[in-house]
């Protein structure tokens, strides 16, 4: 839980390197607090005819710019520059290469956008 709360601490930091650990760990647990909130809004009644929950767009939106800065931080991570998440918006094609980027292995030592992140210390 300590990665989750970790990254939004800096809900809006663009700037340094996430490891891949901080990136998943956050990932999973903002997985399974997306589904017990649709489960409350479920329970709750809360969704619009659309089928969109209220509780579930309120915490969307409060995870929108941690998710955004641990995902530009990652890519800092491999030696990339930030911008490369615009390739996001290009269907299919640009999750897969998000994706493959996400699981490749830090570049050791200090880059250009920061020291090494040690994976041990959330």
């Amino acid at each position: 839980m300590n990665w989750y709360t970790s990254v939004l601490k800096k809900y809006a930091v663009f700037d340094g390197r996430a490891s891949r650990t901080e990136f998943w760990m956050f990932l999973l647990f903002n997985i399974i607090a997306a589904v017990i909130v649709a489960i409350v809004d479920h329970i709750l009644g809360t969704r619009t005819a659309s089928g969109v929950g209220i509780l579930g767009s309120i915490y969307s939106l409060a995870v929108l710019l941690p998710g955004i800065g641990v995902s530009i931080r990652r890519l800092h991570d491999t030696g990339r520059s930030g911008f490369w998440l615009l390739i996001a918006f290009v269907p299919i094609i640009g999750a897969v290469v998000l994706i493959v980027f996400d699981v490749l292995e830090s570049q050791p030592g200090d880059n250009e956008y920061g020291p090494y992140p040690h994976p041990a210390t959330p």
